[in-house]
């Protein structure tokens, strides 16, 4: 299978080479497919005429968001329209990615495929609205991931790394690290997310539509810090804070703890969190060098 990586210097991309079980994957540098410039992925994929297309690129800094939302909408829906219908123009199917954050109603239980998205920022409407465009471009060859909580070896460049790393080094370095307790998540390992989408687009009943692709469970962001400090057998601190889900005047959602239930329908499951974080952790503290400020 030919398939055409979007963002492979990402911490998804990343993994996604890593963990390849053996297809041909072409992976161009930015500057040669930017979904900032209109029509350059699109004559790459008329080019390339790969079997599926990978797209792990977006616009993902909230706050920047929130400050550019045409920035947003460019690259997190107008794009990803773009990408569908070069895919269609080619006989390709489309692998594109979206985010917990399309929800954000009250909660108790993990969100499934069919429910009801109701995004209470710019990013997150520019997400779901990738996901339409998405699936209205190219209804029976687009796929839809939605993740949440995203970690790997290799940070994620625009963030400045990702959230484990970040609590590990102030663990290690003994902080007192304040918490939110009141967010509710599914922390997904990207080595396990690429094992989970490869086996997806292999197999013979992945039916187009969205899917939800996390680690098993839910948490608070202040339980898997504390378990990340416990795996660490580390001296800090972690203090609970309930910020009311926002960030200044954004808000994030309370409860975005994903269900596997189409994935899993068709035998495909990741481990719970709690298993892969701490195969992270140990693999982390092994190798030493991401640790490094």
């Amino acid at each position: 299978m030919k398939i055409l990586l979007i963002g492979a210097s990402g911490q998804l991309g990343g993994e996604l080479l890593r963990h390849n079980p053996g297809h041909e994957i072409v992976a161009p540098p930015r500057t040669l497919c930017d979904l900032e410039r209109p029509g350059q992925c699109a004559a790459l994929i008329a080019a390339e005429r790969p079997d599926v297309v990978i797209n792990c690129a977006a616009f993902h800094d909230l706050p920047a968001c929130e400050g550019d939302p045409a920035s947003a909408f460019r690259i997190n829906c107008v794009a990803v329209r773009d990408l569908a219908r070069a895919c269609v123009a080619v006989g390709a199917r489309l692998v594109t990615f979206s985010t917990d954050y399309v929800f954000g109603g009250a909660r108790s239980v993990s969100w499934q495929e069919l429910d009801a998205p109701q995004p209470l920022q710019v990013y997150g409407i520019s997400r779901l609205a990738g996901e339409y465009a998405a699936l209205a471009e190219a209804p029976d060859a687009a796929l839809v991931i939605r993740t949440c909580g995203l970690y790997a070896q290799q940070g994620s460049r625009s963030r400045g790394g990702n959230f484990v790393l970040a609590r590990m080094r102030e663990a290690l370095a003994g902080e007192r690290i304040e918490m939110a307790c009141e967010q509710i998540v599914s922390p997904t390992s990207a080595a396990d997310l690429a094992h989970a989408v490869f086996a997806l687009i292999a197999h013979p009943d992945a039916a187009p539509g969205v899917y939800h692709l996390v680690n098993e469970g839910a948490c608070s962001w202040y339980e898997f810090t504390c378990e990340i400090v416990r795996l660490l057998g580390a001296p800090a601190e972690v203090v609970a804070v309930d910020r009311g889900a926002r960030s200044g005047a954004m808000r994030r959602p309370l409860y975005s703890a994903l269900a596997n239930t189409r994935a899993a329908a068709l035998g495909i499951r990741l481990r719970p969190w709690r298993a892969a974080l701490a195969a992270f952790v140990e693999s982390t503290s092994r190798g030493g060098a991401p640790l490094k400020s």
